[in-house]
């Protein structure tokens, strides 16, 4: 996650609508659908590196929301630790030309913000934290007496991204060693194969996801995701978008794929295009990115208890 665009990009405008709580544990940003309109199933968002109070991603909530009613979810998963706000103006400069004396100070500010988000929240030590929220969430959710309980999809970003695939995937389990096998056969025969877990999503909707290993995050995935990804995301691109569209496409049962390549778009541009000129071609991808997610959703998303 060291591409600059990780941290560029703009603020949007706008009031969030939901409330804030605090949900199995962590701080959590909440919209519902209208009241007359109940919620067909559950979108957790796993955000940005900037957090679960960033506006973008709140206003992002609430589109899922109203366009698509679902009831959204958008956990502070970094625990309070989210790259800090002034990076997108250090970034930027940093980026452009001129104004030579001010870049070694602006070099300074977004490394002092980028490297502790990264340090304090690897996908090693916050996917525990990921993993624990979805695995109370949907333990409540089966455990709903008068059928009330809802399927639950995951949109990942950037950073969220690798780990809505790593709640989507179901590795192969693991076998003995040759050396261990050899040694004990009889023992090794006898004891049965461990039970995978479960799965705690039904569905995985992924804009621009970074930290990606090609094909290993792909391979084993066991439920349908979405891919939505920029033409000329550093990280990604359309060579690698086609190698992950390989794989997907090709997964067996219920593990559906797809993959959309967005013309023109760099990573991040689900979450922070620029939007200033609502008829410009990014913001009308950024736009076309949220009807992705919530048409995959839409098809993917079943009432608890149905196939």
């Amino acid at each position: 996650m060291s591409c600059p665009d990780c941290f560029k990009g703009h603020v949007h405008e706008g009031e969030p609508k939901g409330k804030t709580t605090k949900l199995y544990d962590l701080d959590t940003y909440v919209i519902e659908p209208s009241p007359e309109r109940p919620p067909k199933g559950i979108i957790v968002i796993i955000p940005d590196a900037f957090g679960w109070d960033f506006v973008n991603n709140r206003i992002l909530a609430d589109h899922y929301a109203q366009k698509g009613d679902y009831l959204v979810y958008l956990p502070d998963f970094m625990r309070g630790h989210s790259a800090p706000l002034s990076m997108l103006d250090s970034v930027r400069k940093v980026l452009e030309p001129g104004n030579m004396l001010a870049k070694p100070y602006h070099v300074c500010r977004a490394l002092s913000g980028a490297i502790p988000m990264m340090v304090r929240n690897s996908i090693g030590k916050s996917h525990p934290i990921v993993k624990d929220f979805f695995v109370k969430l949907r333990k409540d959710q089966l455990e709903k007496k008068d059928g009330s309980g809802l399927p639950i999809g995951a949109a990942g970003f950037c950073w969220g991204g690798k780990h809505a695939l790593l709640l989507a995937r179901r590795p192969p389990a693991a076998t003995a060693s040759a050396a261990s096998a050899a040694a004990d056969q009889k023992t090794a025969a006898a004891t049965a194969a461990p039970e995978p877990e479960p799965l705690l999503i039904d569905a995985v909707f992924t804009g621009h996801p970074s930290y990606m290993q090609i094909p290993e995050d792909v391979e084993h995935l066991a439920i349908p995701v979405s891919f939505a990804i920029g033409e000329k995301d550093a990280q990604l691109g359309p060579d690698k978008a086609e190698k992950i569209k390989s794989v997907v496409e090709a997964l067996p049962g219920q593990a559906k794929g797809e993959v959309r390549v967005y013309k023109n778009c760099a990573h991040g541009f689900c979450v922070r295009a620029d939007l200033s000129f609502k008829d410009s071609e990014v913001a009308q991808q950024a736009a076309e990115a949220e009807d992705q997610c919530i048409a995959w959703f839409d098809k993917y998303l079943k009432p608890v208890g149905t196939s």
